[in-house]
């Protein structure tokens, strides 16, 4: 049990050598720590701090998770009697009761059409997985670059989430889900929708990459399109996390240009092999993958080859703006031989191999950026809620409420626009999808990433000089601020599937349609 004190006992600790202080009716003896503390003594020596409440000062300055740090934590020595502390760190697998965090249907007193029982029970599972298991590895890996720990990639295949990160489909037949949480045949996009939206709340953006992201992509090709002997051998093991695959489309001259990828795939004279040379880059998970699902040019068009590594694969780390957690790769082949029955597809048809997980692809990366808005919106909610400037809250100023409005109203519209597009692909076939639903996906995504832009920056405007420091009270919004830019290029660029979009519109335009 803590100790008890009085305020007026804590008030007689007020010098150097014995400096107590008050935060959240928590006591904490700083006398041996004054001359180690970052801001230097004269900060904790303040008359408005030493032997006083300072849980104003000390949040106006640190992030509530500076006290659960074991050496910070070590320094309370008691509580104030009859007070008790009203400040709560990061709730593991709990909700937020901050305005607008959560999507409605995860508020009290909110309903929707679209979310079951099942589904709301699968997310406090999923929520508290992430937590408890994803959330400390993301943040230690997102600093030191390391791929993303094998020991979560283990643990996520024990519930069969890099399965269900594909979506339903029949490659869940048979398998256990959560534990039997949901049955494969239940499995739908809004448990995958679920899965993603509460992967990103990690906040770090490289690592959510990392976490396999190249899988989601890599993986579809061969599950559609490969032979049931690749399948047989590729796709249990890259299930469970035991082999890596990425995509491998984009290179130097090609970005989403893809027809004018240089790569080539040559057949031997014996026809039993391909032979590949070429560079592909800015490939995720490339670093660790040990498949490569390869757009290459061949004499009958753009064929898609299932490389494994081997001898004539290197792979060498690109520097972006994210952490190298995520694997970016430069990848070279240089006379590379793979058996013809690697072919994914037609000889000459992959451009269609590619295309079939666009829509896919495009919708769980919209996914992503619609919950990491949010989740900034709620840094930014907390933030003028705590902070004071010219001794009034943040949120006291017109302007900070005006920027909160925008970024609130982006939040909420698009995830209604997400949440209405992932109900036709609930109830629509994958060919019903690739007709009506890409030019839909290619506006969402393009505005998705615009509006993320727009609240990344308004968040560094209200967070001032800490939305710009890579540690402390602004280290989600500088991160997100930084990394923003991949969810506007990766898939597809604004403008490339902004015009997706209309030329398809265009030609759907009924022939009798007049002003």
């Amino acid at each position: 049990m803590s100790k008890e004190f009085t305020r007026e006992e804590v008030q007689q600790h007020n010098k150097d050598g014995d400096l107590w202080v008050i935060v959240d009716a928590k006591v904490y003896d700083l006398s041996r720590f004054a001359n180690l503390h970052p801001g230097g003594r004269a900060v904790l020596l303040d008359s408005a701090v030493a032997g006083q409440d300072a849980t104003e000062a000390f949040y106006g300055l640190h992030r509530h998770e500076v006290l659960e740090r074991p050496q910070y934590a070590r320094l309370q020595i008691g509580v104030l009697r009859g007070e008790e502390s009203v400040i709560t760190g990061r709730l593991v697998g709990g909700l937020s009761s901050v305005p607008y965090a959560e999507p409605t249907y995860l508020t009290k007193g909110f309903h929707s059409p679209y979310y079951t029982e099942n589904h709301k029970a699968f997310q406090k599972a999923v929520r508290k997985f992430f937590d408890e298991v994803v959330y400390p590895d993301a943040q230690a890996r997102e600093i030191d670059g390391k791929r993303p720990s094998q020991e979560v990639f283990d643990k996520m295949a024990e519930v069969n989430l890099h399965a269900m990160r594909l979506g339903p489909g029949k490659h869940l037949e048979g398998r256990s889900l959560f534990h039997g949480l949901v049955k494969p045949e239940e499995f739908d996009y809004f448990h995958e929708l679920i899965i993603t939206q509460e992967m990103i709340r990690t906040g770090a953006r490289g690592y959510a990459d990392g976490l396999l992201g190249g899988k989601v992509i890599g993986l579809p090709p061969v599950l559609n399109f490969g032979s049931p002997e690749i399948k047989a051998k590729v796709v249990p093991e890259v299930f469970a996390a035991k082999k890596f695959i990425c995509l491998a489309i984009s290179e130097a001259h090609a970005g989403s240009d893809v027809m004018g990828m240089k790569t080539t795939a040559v057949k031997s004279d014996d026809g039993k092999y391909w032979i590949i040379n070429g560079e592909k880059k800015w490939i995720t998970n490339g670093c660790f993958a040990d498949y490569f699902t390869t757009g290459c040019r061949t004499e009958n068009g753009l064929t898609v080859i299932l490389i494994p590594r081997q001898e004539g694969v290197t792979t060498k780390p690109i520097k972006t703006s994210y952490s190298s957690t995520a694997g970016t790769a430069l990848i070279t082949f240089d006379n590379v031989r793979v058996p013809v029955e690697y072919t994914l597809g037609p000889e000459g048809g992959g451009i269609f191999v590619i295309l079939s997980n666009f829509n896919h692809e495009r919708w769980v990366m919209i996914c992503a950026s619609v919950r990491a808005q949010r989740m900034i919106t709620e840094e930014c909610l907390k933030w003028v809620s705590q902070r004071k400037a010219f001794g009034k809250p943040l949120s006291s100023q017109a302007v900070i409420r005006a920027k909160l409005a925008e970024m609130i109203a982006r939040a909420e519209a698009l995830q209604s626009w997400l949440e209405n597009v992932t109900y036709q692909m609930c109830n629509m076939s994958y060919k019903e999808q690739a007709t009506k639903l890409a030019g839909q996906i290619a506006f969402l995504k393009m505005y998705s990433t615009r509006c993320a832009q727009d609240t990344a920056r308004d968040a560094v405007q209200i967070f001032g000089g800490r939305g710009i420091t890579q540690t402390g009270m602004g280290r989600f919004v500088e991160h997100y601020h930084r990394t923003i830019v991949f969810d506007s290029i990766l898939g597809g660029a604004e403008d490339v599937l902004g015009d997706l979009g209309v030329r398809q519109a265009i030609r759907s335009m009924p022939k009798n349609a007049r002003l």
